[in-house]
């Protein structure tokens, strides 16, 4: 009898220990599928912008980022107290190319006699190794940390604006189809490290550190960021 119990005890520790990894594996496989698509929203926000002629971002200073942060479809929504919340990616250039891309959220609110709602999409230039490490930072407020400027617009801009080539973070949005440089304060950037470690194992820190990660490590899907940024 003692035999038997203790078999059957084994039997059902095996099988909650199966059902264990198998709820792992299910969870690992949607937070990968969602980290392709919003790789997949990120490349196609930088596409139509560095297409948009003269209302695109500079390829001089693009070519002069240390790394690119893009927030795809943030949505703004408003009734008496405000809110900003949305989630994004972040590329880190390397030799030959770009990073892994590091998962990233940024949230933030406001106050005043305001109604409404509408997705915008927000792009970051990270100019310097001062604007990294902000990035790299467990929160980071953009305003309130860090030299942050509105960035300028069209093919020749940045040569008519070299005050802003002093910032650490250059920003820009995207609403309705309007491209421009803003002036984004009052929100906070933070790593996804949930989703980070569940697609790498990794930390945002990590996979943009001193020591990144190739693209050429991530899974499958998620180089395509890198790719896109390297036609500009």
């Amino acid at each position: 009898m003692r035999k038997m119990a203790f078999f059957a005890a084994v039997v059902v520790l095996l099988a909650c220990a199966m059902t264990g990894f198998s709820q792992n594996d299910k969870k690992t496989g949607k937070e990968l599928r969602e980290a392709v698509n919003k790789v997949g929203d990120a490349s196609t926000v930088i596409n139509e912008i560095m297409n948009a002629g003269d209302h695109s971002i500079p390829r001089d200073l693009l070519d002069k980022a240390e790394a690119v942060v893009i927030f795809p479809g943030t949505l703004k929504a408003a009734f008496i107290v405000g809110g900003t919340g949305g989630s994004g990616v972040a590329v880190k250039r390397v030799s030959g190319g770009w990073s892994a891309p590091a998962f990233m959220h940024l949230a933030g609110g406001s106050f005043g006699a305001q109604i409404g709602g509408e997705k915008t999409d927000y792009v970051l230039l990270i100019m310097n190794d001062d604007g990294m490490r902000s990035l790299l930072q467990d929160k980071f407020e953009i305003g309130g940390e860090g030299s942050v400027a509105a960035g300028p617009v069209g093919r020749t801009a940045a040569a008519s604006t070299d005050v802003k080539l002093n910032a650490g973070i250059l920003t820009y949005s995207r609403s309705k189809g309007l491209f421009a440089g803003v002036s984004l304060k009052g929100v906070a950037i933070t790593p996804d490290n949930d989703k980070n470690l569940a697609v790498y194992g990794k930390r945002a820190k990590d996979i943009l550190g001193p020591a990144p990660m190739m693209a050429s490590s991530a899974p499958s899907g998620l180089d395509g960021l890198g790719t896109t940024l390297a036609r500009y």
